[in-house]
């Protein structure tokens, strides 16, 4: 081989270990996020097994014999082959809230991915190869058997399921969101943009060459430096979108690969028919590129901003068609009947029709003496908590906008309602503009707020802006009505079936219970069989006491509760209720009971709620867990607190199931006791809260009022 031949050899194997260096450094920063999920050991786990890869194209490209290139390039082979089984985990959880939901779906693709591979690979690693040689422009070419050109065959599919998953969490997510994770999504996809090229030319060839690791070198290295932009801009893997669990239809990824390969086939058929090309693999290689470089331009925010604006300005349309954005709003929404569902598409399209970042919309309470996040572009979880209005923010900002119903910018004044509302949306950037926000009345009554900021390129809002507003808060303060009344209506007519149905089990369990009774006054007669009189006892006694607390907990819920309020100490009433319960085997249960004033009790009652609380919680709570009970005072209520290390429960499973009559996640609850526990707990004045966490355990609060209702 020539000097010159074996100098850029060293070069190029110096990349491929300069490149696995960076993947270590991104994986290193990756593995001191706080966050321990799914997505972030995929990630970690994915680039330490791309460093590998790396490291052995480096030892293959420097190898003195095509022997030794031919054994570096069979471990490599071994290095590569669970890589993108990996990723696609990683791009089924990253970002995503429902990840869970997904990994079950996808529970038969993502572990073969994994496996077949590197099965494949370790069962036939001497017959990946059948011939190798170098040429004169290429340092060696290794021919590939039928095992590795299987393999290449898996991954090239692998692959583009991975870069259609990342394509799905991207159309999911808007303004702030989408800019946070951009460059995330970006980074994996040019590794597998990258992938798709060699595996594709792998395939088409049935050959690997030198010049292919060079491709995947730069692109590691590319790839790492985006990536290294998403870890300096973002210190957790905490943003989170909720993207449809439809089947990936649609994908723009999906229809890009076919064309390339569709492409690459046809025109690398045409050049061999007529003598080939060298530059070939290169020219597809940058075809390849071009298609993605330009949906990539298609998406960006700014570009669409800008050709919107120089239409407008140009051949002086308005910036509105209002009938069209009144039909988008109209078309996305009418079928959706969930609040929260609803909100989430609102803030989508107001994000696009508006081209800003954040929106968020917050909805009160029916006393409105609470405001919640009920849908957001730009804050996370931690950051709504953290935003959550006071009652002097709320009065001020309700006694602002019932007086004056109307689009506002919120930066024109330092009123107290302007700095309240600046607070509930903070700005992410600070050239994105003025924030301004618009009141959704229902009834004459503000029922909540939505709010726009960080406006790409900082455009102000003008007069055509706060006019579209008007109508979008107009038409979404009355969606959000139908949906209340749609749920109300829904609500009666479960809670009418569930009457019904109560009924139903009521009569055919009395009748069972009147059978055992009679078989219970009949015992005597055989009374002096042992055996019988031991069975008959212990089952009958046992079917007529189940029964019966069937009965009381069904027939509590046909008619309107009535309570025997008496001053009672919470503490004693709790320690009364416990008394019935047998000890979980494993489970440690504590109990921090504070001296509280005596406040009315149906003690009876409240034993309910409290039986029911305690064994949701030992349902839920494995062996070697705890469970806390206490009791304290908070101002003119009296607090109950449960609280378990069991399993938790989903966001999802608590906004729309749990205090619900039917909804339960038990194999064998009917769903009715959480409900009940809300209805005696609503009777006695009082309310009921919830946090969980999946995974980590639940606490349920119970406030009751000191002096009564």
């Amino acid at each position: 081989m020539r000097p010159a031949a074996v100098s850029d050899l060293l070069t190029l194997s110096t990349l491929a270990y300069a490149s696995a260096a960076t993947a270590i450094a991104a994986a290193v920063a990756g593995a001191l996020r706080v966050r321990r999920g799914t997505a972030d050991w995929t990630f970690v786990l994915g680039l330490c097994l791309l460093a590998t890869e790396r490291v052995l194209a480096g030892l293959s490209l420097e190898a003195d014999t095509l022997g030794e290139s031919e054994i570096w390039q069979q471990w490599r082979l071994l290095a590569l082959a669970p890589i993108p089984g990996t990723w696609l985990v990683f791009s089924l959880t990253f970002a995503r809230t429902n990840s869970s939901e997904f990994l079950r779906k996808w529970q038969l693709i993502w572990p073969a991915a994994l496996v077949v591979p590197t099965a494949l690979v370790l069962g036939y690693r001497h017959d990946l190869f059948v011939a190798l040689h170098a040429d004169e422009t290429e340092r060696w070419v290794l021919v590939l058997g039928w095992p590795a050109t299987f393999l290449f065959g898996v991954l090239l599919p692998v692959s583009v399921l991975v870069l259609m998953n990342l394509e799905r969490t991207y159309r999911a997510s808007v303004g702030t969101l989408r800019w946070r994770i951009k460059f995330m999504l970006l980074g994996v996809g040019i590794i597998f943009v990258t992938a798709v090229y060699t595996t594709s030319q792998a395939v088409l060839y049935r050959s690997l060459t030198a010049s292919l690791e060079t491709v995947s070198t730069i692109a590691l290295l590319t790839a790492t430096a985006v990536i290294a932009r998403y870890l300096f801009r973002n210190t957790r893997f905490d943003t989170e979108v909720y993207p449809s669990q439809s089947v990936l239809e649609g994908s723009l990824i999906a229809v890009l690969a076919g064309i390339y390969l569709l492409g690459v086939g046809v025109v690398a058929r045409f050049v061999s028919q007529f003598g080939g090309d060298s530059a070939f693999a290169v020219k597809s290689f940058v075809l390849f590129m071009a298609l993605v470089l330009l949906a990539v331009l298609f998406q960006s925010d700014r570009m669409r901003s800008l050709v919107r604006r120089m239409v407008s300005r140009h051949f002086q349309r308005p910036v509105y068609d209002y009938q069209a954005v009144w039909r988008r709003y109209s078309e996305r929404t009418a079928a959706l009947v969930d609040q929260t569902e609803l909100c989430r598409e609102v803030v989508t399209l107001t994000a696009e029709v508006f081209q800003a970042l954040s929106v968020t919309i917050w909805l009160g309470n029916e006393s409105r003496d609470e405001f919640a996040v009920a849908a957001s572009t730009s804050l996370s979880a931690e950051k709504a908590r953290a935003a959550i209005p006071t009652k002097p923010e709320i009065v001020a900002v309700l006694a602002y906008f019932e007086a004056r119903p109307q689009p506002v910018d919120i930066e024109s004044t330092e009123e107290p309602w302007a700095v309240a509302l600046r607070r509930w949306h903070p700005s992410e950037f600070t050239t994105g503009g003025h924030r301004i926000c618009a009141p959704l009345i229902r009834h004459g009554r503000v029922s909540g707020i939505i709010m726009i900021g960080d406006r790409i390129s900082g455009i102000s809002f003008p007069e055509q802006d706060m006019d579209m507003l008007l109508c979008v808060a107009g038409h979404v303060a009355t969606r959000l009505l139908n949906v209340q009344l749609a749920q109300r209506l829904m609500q009666a007519k479960e809670l009418e079936a569930f009457q019904t149905m109560a009924a139903f089990f009521v009569h055919d369990l009395k009748n069972a219970a009147s059978t055992l009774n009679l078989m219970l006054q009949n015992l005597p007669l055989h009374f002096n069989d042992p055996a019988f009189r031991e069975d008959a006892l212990r089952g009958m006694g046992k079917t007529v006491a189940h029964m019966n607390r069937l009965i009381s907990r069904l027939g509590q819920l046909r008619h309107d509760l009535s309570l025997n309020l008496a001053p009672a100490d919470l503490g004693a009433a709790v320690q009364s209720a416990l008394r019935g319960l047998e000890n979980p085997a494993g489970v440690t249960i504590t109990k921090d009971f504070q001296t509280v004033p005596p406040c009315p009790l149906d003690q009876e009652q409240f034993g309910k709620v409290v039986t029911n609380l305690v064994l949701n919680a030992i349902e839920a709570t494995p062996a070697a867990g705890s469970i806390r009970l206490a009791t304290a005072q908070l101002g003119s209520e009296a607090v109950l607190s449960v609280t378990d290390t069991g399993c938790g429960m989903s966001p999802e499973f608590m906004q729309r199931s749990l205090f619900r009559p039917f909804q339960t996640t038990k194999k064998t609850g009917l769903g009715i006791g959480m409900f009940q526990s809300k209805m005696i707990v609503e009777a006695h004045g009082g309310r009921m809260t919830v946090a969980s966490t999946p995974g980590q355990g639940t606490t349920f609060q119970v406030f009751l009022p000191l002096h009564g209702k």
